[in-house]
């Protein structure tokens, strides 16, 4: 059975914080994009938006689509993120389509990781300097590497089709009990429960990376096996350090996890998630300074 939903939400928390993801890695658990167009400056008053991506790819695989989706807002002067979660079946336009209109993940499968920034940035409004694009093997054997997140279970999950088996409460996760989490959708709210969770493993990542209550040669040792599996597509090492430093100045305790809010229907034959109408006041809140205001 073809596996979907792999989150790149942990992974590129934890990837983001190195500022050394210019060594070349002995094999690529996650790329980092820069967009063609892209320009990524560092300023005060100025928000940066990332696409975080998990795709759908395996071994051999040349066409995958974008199954887990989360737009990650930075204000750099207030210290202050969002996570944006896009569920993978949103029904929107795809960019350079004409007016077809298609579920949102499969813009990766037409045109790549620039063209999910685009039809993701379509969608809310902003420009997205920079795609962070993993598969779900990748994303598991990293966390591995790390020695697991904690990851904090918001109620019992006995789902043996995704192998989220879990009780209630705070639980340290290996690459292989986070995937599961990630891919339960057996579960009240479904989908959109299931995007939420991706994003709560994006925090644990950056908890992680943080090394709240750790010292410095602990933090130190996790940066060095996020840049054995990093790999850069278009950035510049002075990208790659002020996308780090950007990171780093984060404190999870101030990102907002947010699911983007919709319906579930149908397009001809095919199951879709239709955007809310609620949903372009959340955009408009988020787009302006990368802080929810008044959601």
């Amino acid at each position: 059975m073809r596996v979907r939903g792999a989150t790149a939400a942990a992974v590129v928390a934890l990837m983001m914080a190195i500022g050394l993801v210019g060594l070349r890695p002995a094999s690529a658990a996650f790329t980092v994009h820069k967009v063609d167009s892209a320009r990524f400056t560092v300023a005060p008053d100025k928000p940066v938006f990332i696409l975080v991506m998990g795709n759908d790819g395996r071994p051999g695989d040349t066409i995958t689509r974008g199954d887990a989706l989360h737009l990650v807002g930075v204000n750099p002067g207030q210290g202050k993120a969002t996570i944006l979660d896009i569920p993978r079946d949103t029904f929107v336009p795809i960019p350079d389509q004409g007016s077809g209109r298609d579920k949102i993940n499969a813009a990766h499968a037409i045109g790549g990781p620039a063209l999910e920034a685009r039809a993701v940035g379509s969608l809310v409004g902003v420009d997205v300097p920079f795609v962070v694009d993993t598969d779900f093997q990748g994303f598991t054997d990293m966390v591995n590497d790390l020695g697991g997140v904690d990851v904090d279970v918001p109620f019992a999950m006995d789902d043996p089709l995704s192998g989220a088996i879990f009780d209630k409460g705070v639980k340290h996760m290996d690459g292989g009990d986070a995937l599961a989490f990630a891919r339960n959708r057996h579960i009240d709210g479904g989908d959109f429960t299931r995007t939420g969770h991706q994003g709560d493993l994006l925090l644990a990542g950056l908890t992680k990376l943080r090394g709240e209550g750790a010292g410095a040669t602990s933090v130190l040792g996790d940066m060095a096996v996020l840049a054995r599996h990093a790999r850069l597509d278009g950035l510049s090492l002075g990208d790659a350090y002020r996308l780090g430093r950007l990171a780093v100045s984060i404190d999870p305790a101030n990102v907002r996890n947010v699911v983007m809010p919709g319906a579930g229907g149908t397009a001809g034959a095919a199951s879709v998630v239709f955007v809310d109408p609620g949903a372009a006041s959340l955009f408009d809140d988020f787009r302006d300074d990368a802080i929810l205001e008044s959601h």
